[in-house]
């Protein structure tokens, strides 16, 4: 009962903030998500990035062993299931990104908060940083066939992260009016991408659930299993292994959506990966934070 309630105690905040998102728009309600998408991850986001990583009390070289055990795991999903999407015979140009990519943002990185506090959160920050530099590069690459560098460079959340690593390798500290600033404007992130998601699955119309139902089910057990093996295999403290774990193992992200649509990919059927393994989430991230918590 103390475990259940401990897991509720975390993922209950999360859903309820993507609900209030969900019945927002359902109720007809104005939510621009261009407008609230671009203020987080040009402002909030980075903001929430820097003061996370600056204030860390992380021993570096585990900042390190996370980071290199993020970067592997990464590579031996991408290899999984890019095997995968060609024995299936499925388009890669659909399929492929939204099966490596997960929502480390919009629910990673709430989940690694509430479940373990700062701490988590700056282990879950590294790993969120890792996907958005390989997402908006490999990733595009994949759907559009012209991933940029500089796009990558030009994302305030990269400049972000290199800063914040900088400030904490060093022990540098902001001003505490400066820092006070930074941190109450990266508290808007959290909240805003949680009813952001919400607003984005109430919109999104999926074509079918089938396809999306099996391959679902197949993205968490992959990914999870890839993120446990790669873990243990570099030896991470409990938390980062934990916050590893969960990160990789997210629902497909809503961002493989917006750029499926804008890149003339089968937006419809990465809709239902959305959708279908969002809604699996419900179940299988309390089933993973029981064995972590």
């Amino acid at each position: 009962m103390n475990l259940l309630g401990t897991v509720l105690q975390v993922v209950a905040p999360v859903f309820l903030l993507a609900l209030i998102g969900f019945v927002w728009v359902k109720r007809g309600h104005e939510y621009r998500v261009a407008f609230v998408t671009q203020l987080a991850m040009s402002l909030s986001v980075p903001c929430l990035i820097f003061v996370a990583l600056m204030k860390a009390d992380i021993d570096r070289d585990v900042l390190a062993a996370t980071f290199w055990a993020t970067c592997v795991a990464y590579l031996a999903v991408t290899l999984v299931f890019g095997v995968v999407v060609k024995v299936l015979r499925l388009e890669v140009r659909t399929y492929l990104a939204p099966l490596i990519f997960g929502n480390t943002g919009n629910l990673g990185l709430p989940l690694a908060l509430f479940a373990f506090g700062d701490v988590g959160l700056s282990y879950a920050i590294v790993i969120f940083a890792i996907m958005a530099v390989y997402s908006f590069s490999f990733g595009v690459w994949l759907v559009s066939g012209g991933g940029s560098l500089i796009k990558v460079i030009k994302e305030p959340l990269v400049g972000a992260t290199l800063l914040g690593a900088l400030f904490l390798y060093n022990g540098w500290q902001t001003p505490v009016w400066l820092t006070n600033t930074l941190e109450l404007v990266g508290q808007m992130a959290i909240p805003m991408m949680l009813i952001t998601l919400g607003v984005a699955l109430a919109r999104l119309k999926p074509d079918s659930f089938g396809r999306a139902f099996g391959l679902s089910i197949f993205k968490v057990v992959i990914c999870t299993g890839l993120a446990w093996i790669t873990g243990l295999y570099f030896e991470l403290e409990p938390i980062a292994l934990a916050v590893l774990v969960m990160q990789i193992g997210t629902p497909v992200a809503v961002t493989s959506y917006l750029l499926a649509e804008k890149y003339g990919a089968n937006s419809g059927e990465v809709a239902g990966l959305v959708v279908v393994s969002t809604l699996l989430s419900v179940i299988t991230i309390p089933i993973t934070l029981a064995f972590f918590i």
